[in-house]
């Protein structure tokens, strides 16, 4: 019966998903915060503007699930918390799992779950922790027929970049992004790679398994939209973006471009009058 729950997530006519993840709070993070201070307002504007999901914590699922009506984004409720993303990294590092998971997400009527997988330069031992809970996760998924999504993320040695950096090289993506298929996940999120046109590899790598492509850093209006078209015609089956829409001073207008980029293959000349606010 994970086909009902990703039947929710999917778009019905299009087969893609548009996941806007604000979730940040999770991670003791100020610049995290964002565009999400008042999350309740940001819940509603999202709501507003029709993304597939809104990918939420259990302390926050809240401002979803009891708006009234049918008509309203998925939830995808964030399983694990972490301290991997400050500017300088701690001296000890963790990546936690709540407790009951899977019962929590059915409680709050979840469509689906996600959990990091971490590849940090000099930090094993969280990916260790990742990948145990990734396999505690997995049979509890399977069991209360929960879809998995899993978010391999490659990041930058902190000496080089500073805090948060993705790396973009699909040498490094793509074993991780395997490794994740592997492990069971039915969903994929997964870092956009330095070379867009290259990104049919990542595809390739995952299988049957759909890859969502994750938002990364702050980007200027028209390279978010270019990258976002060019990432759907690589096979991808969507996206799932944060900071890109939520620190955006037109939230609704960005995520309804986005949407028609996903969904109807717009080009992101026919959707910049959105974001603009001129439409």
């Amino acid at each position: 019966m994970k086909a009902s729950r990703l039947n929710r997530l999917f778009n019905e006519k299009s087969g893609k998903c548009f996941d806007v993840a604000i979730d940040h709070g999770f991670f003791n993070e100020l610049t995290f915060l964002g565009g999400i201070e008042n999350i309740e307002k940001s819940v509603k504007i999202l709501i507003d503007a029709d993304p597939d999901a809104i990918q939420l914590t259990v302390g926050q699922a809240h401002h979803l699930q009891s708006v009234p009506g049918k008509k309203k984004p998925s939830l995808v409720l964030r399983t694990d918390v972490a301290n991997v993303y400050g500017l300088e990294l701690q001296s000890v590092l963790y990546s936690r799992m709540i407790e009951e998971p899977v019962l929590q997400a059915v409680r709050l009527d979840a469509t689906c779950v996600v959990v990091n997988l971490f590849r940090i330069p000099g930090a094993p031992e969280v990916t260790d922790q990742c990948i145990q809970n990734i396999l505690k996760l997995k049979p509890m998924c399977d069991y209360y027929s929960m879809p998995l999504m899993i978010e391999p993320l490659v990041f930058r040695p902190n000496s080089e970049a500073g805090g948060y950096m993705v790396d973009g090289n699909i040498d490094i993506i793509l074993p991780l992004v395997r490794q994740a298929v592997e492990l069971g996940a039915d969903i994929i999120k997964a870092d956009p790679c330095d070379k867009v046109e290259d990104y049919h590899k990542v595809v390739e790598v995952a299988g049957s398994i759909p890859i969502l492509v994750r938002g990364g850093g702050r980007a200027d209006d028209e390279e978010l939209l270019d990258r976002t078209y060019k990432l759907m015609q690589q096979g991808v089956k969507g996206i799932v973006y944060g900071r890109n829409v939520v620190q955006h001073a037109n939230s609704g207008g960005m995520t309804r471009a986005l949407m028609a980029i996903v969904h109807d293959g717009a080009k992101p000349e026919d959707v910049i009058a959105w974001v603009k606010g001129n439409k």
